[in-house]
This record gives structure tokens, C-alpha cells and sequence, in this order.
């Protein structure tokens, strides 16, 4: 039986609360940048940790652990100060296709953003100010920026950009962490993005998940498809949209739900 938009919601807000929780960050890629209490700490350990945020969840926490450790757990003053000599631990690192020398490019790139550009969350939010706040196209201006220190061709693929039809889970996901503030899992530290803009990390498992539920149509995951999901998201909460990540992540993970 077809469920009614009123069932959907009711159903979606149940779930959004269930997994908006602090039980939920343990064994989850955000539970990295919680055990740092620093703003420039949290950002980069937490670009970082979404960054390689694909495959089995217990893999991409201990990779991700290990990058902090190699930056002896201080990731900003590592990326601010790092030098050639002190890269060279890095070549070994390997978490599916994102190998050494992906990591040592994105080290680069982030000092020059953060030495030279104010930081991750200023460049989003000037673009976002100039762009009315479309997500999408403030992901595809960071992109451009964040690949112009003579990257190797090989390591764009790792920066997603929606205007190349793309859904960007990962950066997506990234930009909740940090803007949202409500619930016990998100950290609400870049203040001049409005929650509302946000759109809605869409995967495999999020897409099969809401075409189940029917608020999803478009079969390819793709950029449509989380402009799609997200206006529908919208209409339920034009506050707090990607809230409902939540929920479709908890219905398809925990509940089985679209599998």
C-alpha cells in the first residue's frame, strides 16, 4: 500500500530521531573529527574522514584514525606547518582507489586553503554568498580551488562536482557535519550557511531507500536525482531538510529497508 505524505513524514522525523544521536557516532566516519574540540581540528580531520567515507564503515574509521596519527593527532598545525620531508609516511597510505599520493596532494591543497584563503568553511560560505546559495554550484567553485596546486590527474576524482552531474555524497555528508547544529551527531560550527541550503548525501543505499518509500523517481544516483530527493525533503522541512539523511541512512542500514 502506497503511503500517504503525512505517513512518510511521520515515519521519516521517527527515524531522524532515532539515529540523530550521540549512540550513533562510534562506529560511524563523523566519530573522527568528534575527538577533537578544536573548529580547524574539526574541519580538516573531518574533510579528511569523509573524504575516504565509502566501503565498511569499521575500515574507513580505522584509515581514517591512522591519517590523524600520522599527523600526531594535531591536524591543523600539521597542515599548516607540514613540509616535503614530512610527507613521506603518507606514500604508503592506501583506502580503496585513495592512495599516497592523493594524500599527499589533498595535505598541499589544504595549506594553501588554509594559509592562504581563511580556510574550508570561509571559501564555502563566500560562495555560497555569491551564488544564492546554491550548494551545488559552491561545491564546483571549492573544487576548482582546491585542485590548483598541480594536482596528479589522477586525484580529481576525489573531490565529486554536481555541475559534472555528480551527487556528491561524500562532500555533501561533510557539509551536514559542520553546518547543522541540532542533534547530538553534527557539529553546527560554520555559522554562515543556513541549514536550509544544505542538500542531501544521496548513495546506492539513501536512493533505494527513498525510491521504496516513492519520494524518490529518478533511477541514476546522480546530481537530478539529489536536487529531486532534496525538494521533496524540502516540502516536509524547509528548515532542516537533510535531517531525513538520518533516517533514509538508518532505514537502509538498520532496517533494511530498499535492499
Amino acid at each position: 500500500m502506497q503511503m500517504s505524505v503525512d505517513d512518510i513524514k511521520n515515519l521519516l522525523e521517527e527515524k531522524a530521531r532515532q539515529y540523530n544521536k550521540a549512540d550513533f557516532i562510534e562506529e560511524d566516519p563523523i566519530s573522527i573529527p568528534h575527538a577533537f574540540s578544536d573548529k580547524e581540528d574539526i574541519e580538516i580531520s573531518g574533510f579528511f574522514s569523509a573524504t575516504i567515507a565509502w566501503g565498511q564503515r569499521p575500515v574507513i574509521v580505522r584509515n581514517a584514525k591512522e591519517l590523524m596519527r600520522w599527523m600526531d593527532f594535531k591536524p591543523f598545525e600539521f597542515i599548516k606547518y607540514a613540509r616535503d620531508s614530512d610527507l613521506g609516511i603518507f606514500k604508503s597510505f592506501k583506502h580503496r582507489t585513495f592512495n599516497g599520493e592523493d594524500c599527499i596532494y589533498f595535505i598541499k591543497a589544504l595549506q594553501n586553503i588554509y594559509c592562504n584563503y581563511s580556510g574550508l568553511e570561509q571559501i564555502f560560505s563566500n560562495s555560497m554568498q555569491a551564488n544564492n546559495n546554491d550548494i551545488g554550484i559552491a561545491i564546483h567553485e571549492f573544487r576548482k580551488l582546491f585542485f590548483t596546486v598541480s594536482p596528479p590527474g589522477r586525484t580529481s576524482k576525489h573531490v565529486a562536482d554536481p555541475l559534472g552531474g555528480s551527487a556528491a555524497k561524500r562532500i555533501n555528508m561533510y557539509l551536514r557535519w559542520m553546518v547543522r547544529t541540532e542533534g547530538e551527531v553534527d557539529f553546527g560550527i560554520w555559522k554562515q550557511i543556513p541549514t536550509s541550503a544544505l542538500c542531501c548525501p544521496l548513495d546506492v543505499h539513501s536512493g533505494n531507500v527513498a525510491r521504496g518509500l516513492g519520494i524518490l523517481n529518478r533511477r541514476a544516483n546522480d546530481w537530478k536525482a539529489v536536487t529531486e530527493l532534496t525538494s521533496y525533503l524540502k516540502a516536509l522541512d524547509p528548515e532542516d531538510p537533510v535531517k531525513y539523511d538520518f533516517a533514509l541512512f538508518g532505514l537502509g542500514i538498520y532496517d533494511n529497508l530498499g535492499k
